[in-house]
């Protein structure tokens, strides 16, 4: 049995939810969400306690049950406390600003790069070197934060370059000298 499927998710105060079928809307104090979720899955709704179940143990439905809960358990998280990823800019010279609500980046190319927030994501600079990517979705944030890294990935030599916080970039050894005969 999924042990995560089975975890019934708790709905704090101010959270409305409603299940129509497969599709799941979560409305909250920071916003709404709204997800097309796995068929199969039979969600319910009960003393602001929604659980999730599975029609057989197939494999399949036991991969869909335990990912069908966690989707709907990080709407509820989204649309009370938001989610956030923070990225580090390293190398000499590399900085981060905020234009309007745009994100402009110098990271070593002869222009600076612009890098425009998807909808419901807003970027947040703190220093020149660290940007917080915040919104409601999960999945928005994680990808706003990777199109964010896109723009110089960490290289491998001088570990210059867009990280996520706390990641680990491996180093490798420069070219060494040639051998004098």
């Amino acid at each position: 049995m999924s042990r995560v499927g089975k975890m019934p998710i708790a709905i704090p105060g101010g959270v409305e939810v409603r299940i129509e079928g497969a599709r799941v809307t979560v409305k909250g104090p920071k916003g709404e969400l709204t997800r097309e979720l796995n068929t199969e899955m039979k969600l319910s709704l009960t003393d602001g306690v929604v659980t999730v179940e599975r029609p057989t143990d197939r494999p399949r439905h036991r991969a869909a049950h335990g990912l069908t809960r966690t989707l709907i358990y990080n709407m509820v998280v989204g649309v009370t406390e938001g989610f956030g990823k923070a990225l580090e800019l390293q190398g000499v010279g590399y900085r981060a600003q905020m234009q309007g609500s745009s994100l402009v980046l110098a990271v070593g190319y002869s222009k600076p790069v612009e890098v425009a927030p998807p909808p419901g994501i807003e970027f947040e600079v703190e220093g020149t070197s660290r940007v917080i990517v915040k919104g409601i979705s999960k999945e928005a944030v994680g990808q706003a934060a990777a199109d964010v890294r896109k723009v110089r990935p960490p290289e491998p030599y001088k570990g210059k370059g867009i990280r996520y916080q706390g990641e680990y970039v491996r180093r490798k050894a420069g070219k060494a000298g040639k051998a004098m005969h």
